[in-house]
């Protein structure tokens, strides 16, 4: 530990003295002249403006030591700090994620950069005491197309927020980190057990589920784990609760399309046939990510929307009656008759994540907090929808079948990967 904090008090009296590092064997990592060292703590000092600053260690990740973290001690002016993995040849003044070979979470927008300027949404923003994290699942390497591949995930506070492929090649395995704005300030963790917090993310979700069939869960992120050889080998993953008025929209982003995108967001009846697509059979609806088209309780798709692909989010959710009310804890499902006219809730603004509607108030401050059992009456016509990045691609009118529709995604195509939010809104 003494010679550790040596190498580090050799570089930072070089940083002070306005030196760039050198490639020295004694050294434990190369930085930018603007970034303060001091044991485990960086901080950003801006002297001379840049416009990022950088720390590349020279620590690989490796199957024995696959995971590190940063605790954001304080985020600055504007919280510009970004963090993942790259090369030891990284330029200490390029944001990372940027450069090929690398791959980064930028903590200012929740973006995901992987060796290009242009992110993807991944994440949620970072704020002071925020603790991320960032590692490499050796042992979940795979082969595609382009040779041999790893996930490399991301974690915020503990808990996953998603992975993405990435070619396995250990000289872009060392840790890096950017800073951008005066007063950021963390400290640097090289050797965190990534497992123990992988097996937090998952308990934390597993429970929103009813039904997982050919697909893994890994805190938000469903991954196809299926043959992919027919249509018979569908990945299904149905919640556990049917959307209702205080829970009526959910959301997926590919972050991987997988072979061919086969990537399904819908609605389906509790006892859905595992080895279908959503939307093909009765009692289903949904919206194929690879050709647009929208499926209605048959094989057959119709036109609807754009095809979607990698970080694109899907939403679906349902426009319910202005009246309806579901029966809390009623013997039957058959109480709610059908209605020649109906009403619908038509106020959706995806920039504010909100359905506003004044009877729905009213409505969520009569039911009381905790949990009970909701029996959503069957036979009532709503409206279903669906988005893409925020914008209503469309509408249909369905009949609600008994017990109600749940939450589904379907996956058809090896690699496949979505990050799941079951609630992104509440109405």
């Amino acid at each position: 530990m003494n010679d550790i904090i040596r190498r580090r008090v050799l570089v930072t009296q070089q940083v002070l003295a306005g030196e760039r590092p050198c490639c020295h064997p004694a050294v434990a990592f190369y930085v930018s002249q603007h970034i303060l060292v001091s044991d485990d703590t960086l901080r950003f000092s801006e002297q001379r403006a840049p416009q990022v600053a950088v720390f590349v260690s020279k620590w690989s990740l490796t199957p024995s030591h696959s995971y590190y973290e940063v605790e954001l001690t304080d985020t600055g002016k504007k919280s510009r700090i970004s963090l993942g993995l790259g090369h030891t040849g990284y330029a200490l003044d390029c944001k990372p994620g940027i450069m090929a070979g690398s791959v980064a979470y930028h903590l200012n927008d929740g973006r995901l950069f992987e060796g290009s300027m242009k992110g993807v949404p991944f994440g949620p923003k970072g704020k002071t005491g925020d603790r991320i994290g960032c590692g490499v699942r050796f042992d979940q390497r795979k082969t595609d197309a382009g040779g041999r591949v790893v996930p490399v995930f991301f974690t915020v506070n503990g808990r996953e927020i998603g992975s993405v492929l990435v070619p396995l090649k250990l000289e872009n395995f060392h840790p890096l980190l950017g800073m951008a704005s005066e007063g950021e300030t963390v400290t640097f963790m090289e050797h965190t057990d990534w497992k123990d917090v992988t097996h937090m993310a998952v308990d934390s979700y597993e429970e929103d589920w009813g039904r997982l069939h050919d697909v893994q869960l890994t805190g938000q992120t469903l991954e196809y784990v299926g043959r992919g050889k027919s249509i018979m080998d569908i990945g299904l993953a149905q919640a556990k609760q049917p959307l209702n008025t205080r829970s009526h929209y959910f959301e997926i982003q590919i972050s991987d399309p997988g072979d061919n995108c086969y990537i399904a967001i819908g609605l389906t009846c509790r006892n859905y046939p595992k080895h279908r697509h959503p939307g093909w059979d009765r009692g289903s609806i949904a919206y194929h990510a690879d050709d647009g088209k929208i499926f209605v309780g048959r094989g057959i798709g119709e036109v609807f929307g754009p095809k979607c692909h990698k970080g694109d989010v899907m939403g679906c959710g349902i426009l319910f009656p202005r009246d309806f009310r579901f029966n809390v804890d009623s013997p039957s499902d058959d109480e709610l008759s059908d209605r020649e006219e109906i009403d619908f809730i038509e106020d959706f603004n995806p920039e504010v994540g909100n359905f506003y509607d004044e009877a729905l108030e009213e409505e969520e401050e009569e039911e009381e907090e905790g949990a009970v059992k909701v029996h959503v009456p069957a036979g009532v016509k709503v409206q279903v929808f669906f988005t893409r990045n925020g914008t209503i691609v469309g509408r249909r009118d369905i009949g609600l079948p008994k017990g109600g529709f749940y939450p589904t995604i379907g996956m058809l195509s090896s690699f496949e990967k979505v990050i799941v939010d079951l609630h992104p809104m509440t109405g």
